[in-house]
């Protein structure tokens, strides 16, 4: 249900005015807004007991660095595995259709993610316009795949952060962010000396660099990560051109859970703070091979690893020019792979069809 929530939501905001959302929006319980930096400090409530890397990164000088250095490699842009080599800072756009500028779609108290993410008040989503993987069913599609955003520069990002804050989420989470790291980077730099002081969650398709992660180490602290494919000519179907997925992302998942850990909600708050999560879409016929995803998971990562088994597929795009994708996923399409990841010993699940 919050798949298509989420969908209506966005397509709303990408047609509002740039002067609209920029003034002051409340829309449906999401409040996006830029105010001054002393206004910040002021009037910012929440505080959490957790203290993310990324201030300690602002401190020593690291995180504006590194966001530098990852700029300076968008002149030949090899910043996802496509490795296109375009020069973003010149305009151009690169396969995953962004070039120099930060695009948004939207940035809101969302209510739709894992509940140790949302607790009270919301995770602090920021969705980013574009996408390196070019899912034919892509349910975000207009935003990924058919650039519905708005330009911002990271000066204005950092305040969408701070305000998302002030309203009383409990993290900040940067939907589709590969393409966009140095900006975040940046933008995180300029946002510490504000008070930005809640979890960043990298929700990510999986499909990273391991060499790009790296430079997000002690930056993140909870990798929100779908595991999508175990099959190389699955994913190059269904994502054209990443034939390479099951590989890099396996790569990825090593590197993400050597820099953050297993999660664990705080026994108190029942939040999430610091973790590797990891997300797999059931798709219909196994054309993922679900199987092999799970079983992945359990022979190379903690038997605790966090796993969300979603059973939300819902054809949309151009799933419909692939008819074995073309419906929702049976409940023994499901539970198959909950059997599964069962048998091989997984035991920090997330389960969706009962």
């Amino acid at each position: 249900m919050f798949k298509h929530d989420r969908r209506r939501f966005l397509r709303t905001m990408a047609a509002l005015p740039a002067a609209a959302m920029a003034d002051s929006l409340l829309l449906k319980g999401v409040f996006f807004n830029t105010i001054t930096a002393a206004n910040h400090r002021t009037m910012d409530t929440h505080r959490s007991s957790y203290t993310p890397g990324y201030i300690r990164l602002h401190h020593t000088g690291e995180l504006k660095a590194r966001g530098q250095v990852l700029r300076e490699r968008m002149r030949h842009c090899d910043l996802c595995p496509r490795e296109c080599e375009t020069d973003r800072l010149r305009g151009q756009r690169g396969d995953c259709n962004a070039n120099g500028d930060l695009e948004v779609s939207s940035a809101s108290a969302h209510f739709g993610e894992e509940e140790e993410l949302v607790g009270r008040n919301g995770s602090g989503t920021i969705f980013f316009t574009n996408c390196s993987m070019l899912c034919v069913f892509c349910i975000n599609y207009e935003i990924s795949q058919l650039g519905h955003g708005r330009k911002y520069n990271t000066r204005q990002l950092a305040d969408m952060m701070l305000m998302l804050q002030r309203r009383g989420c409990h993290n900040i989470n940067i939907v589709t962010p590969s393409h966009y790291i140095p900006h975040i980077l940046l933008a995180l730099d300029q946002a510490v000396p504000d008070g930005l002081n809640i979890p960043l969650v990298y929700n990510t398709s999986g499909w990273e660099k391991v060499e790009v992660l790296e430079f997000l180490d002690g930056v993140v602290d909870i990798y929100l990560a779908d595991f999508k494919y175990a099959d190389p000519d699955a994913a190059d179907k269904y994502s054209p051109g990443a034939v390479c997925y099951p590989e890099v992302a396996q790569r990825a998942m090593l590197e993400m859970h050597r820099q953050v850990g297993v999660a664990h909600a705080d026994a108190d708050t029942r939040l999430m703070n610091r973790g590797l999560m990891i997300r797999h879409l059931v798709m219909p016929q196994n054309v993922a091979r679900s199987d092999r995803v799970v079983r992945w998971i359990a022979n190379n990562l903690p038997k605790e690893t966090y796993l969300n088994i979603m059973s939300q597929y819902t054809p949309m795009f151009k799933a419909f020019d692939h008819p074995e994708i073309a419906r929702r996923i049976t409940r023994s399409e499901y539970s198959n792979v909950v059997t599964i990841a069962r048998s091989a010993g997984l035991t920090n699940l997330r389960l969706q069809m009962q």
